[in-house]
């Protein structure tokens, strides 16, 4: 692009192809994503420890940033409201494999130095409102640039500070990504990223007897084999099972031929429940 001058005007050569997009599902429902980001290399996924974990949300947003192309940095801000660290870095580094989890606190410094050396490029700041992301970046740029705000005191959520989407150089090299907190994060197109996430349900599977095994009834499944043996929890199982459900329906909204299918399968349980409740009729 040429920029504008006293002369002429600008003057647009060539759009070129996106490297990474965040995308989420458009918060208006319809069948088109929300491209909250393009062009990153590192999306850091703030989690806040300030207040309960919520491991299904920071499960979305991991879904989000691998499917990308990205590479995710899970960060725990707030340490120093957490009474015990420990716990929650091993909690967060369960529902995040192959991300690394990197504890700060921007009241003790805490953690900084360590996240500067795993960011790399451009970089987007992703999570809720409240979660500490300007704080954050006004961490890493060294100054207070990024207007930040208190959480609520009633629910420990916070505003809508960032309202818009800013990019501002950062003083090693890269860039910095503001985004404003997010209410919501659906799915759009995400089977690769949701892959990634739940990288270990993923790698059980394989085993499984059957090829479609859905890890709820079937014999000879081995994901359902390691939650009884406790080593895949039951709540993650689940959560990956509600996300692939999700992702699905956001699909089956914009691909023809999976929307026949899906009312196909509706049109066969219907079926089923009526020839089953007339048999019962036939019967008494």
């Amino acid at each position: 692009m040429r920029p504008a001058s006293t002369s002429h005007g600008p003057v647009l050569h060539a759009v070129l192809e996106r490297r990474t997009a965040l995308v989420r599902s458009s918060a208006s429902r319809t069948s088109r994503g929300q491209v909250l980001a393009a062009n990153i290399d590192t999306v850091v996924v703030t989690v806040p420890l300030g207040s309960p974990l919520k491991h299904g949300r920071t499960e979305r947003m991991l879904a989000l940033a691998w499917e990308s192309g990205a590479q995710p940095v899970v960060v725990l801000t707030k340490a120093d409201q957490c009474a015990d660290v420990q716990l929650a870095v091993a909690e967060v580094s369960e529902v995040a494999p192959g991300a690394d989890v990197v504890v700060t606190s921007a009241v003790t410094g805490l953690g900084l130095a360590t996240l500067r050396t795993v960011l790399n490029g451009t970089i987007v700041l992703l999570g809720p409102s409240g979660a500490g992301k300007s704080t954050l970046g006004n961490q890493l740029l060294g100054e207070d640039r990024l207007a930040t705000g208190a959480v609520r005191d009633v629910d420990g959520k916070g505003r809508h500070t960032t309202a818009w989407r800013e990019l501002v150089p950062l003083p090693g090299g890269g860039v910095l990504l503001d985004t404003p907190g997010l209410r919501s994060i659906g799915l759009h197109d995400a089977q690769d990223g949701l892959e990634q996430t739940f990288a270990e349900i993923e790698h059980l599977a394989q085993n499984c007897r059957f090829t479609d095994c859905a890890h709820v009834s079937e014999p000879g499944c081995a994901v359902r084999a390691a939650v009884t043996a406790g080593t895949v929890p039951q709540r993650r199982l689940d959560s990956y099972r509600q996300l692939l459900r999700e992702n699905a329906y956001a699909a089956s909204r914009t691909d023809a031929q999976l929307r026949a299918e899906r009312e196909a399968a509706k049109k066969d349980i219907t079926r089923h429940l009526r020839a089953t409740y007339q048999f019962r009729e036939r019967r008494q």
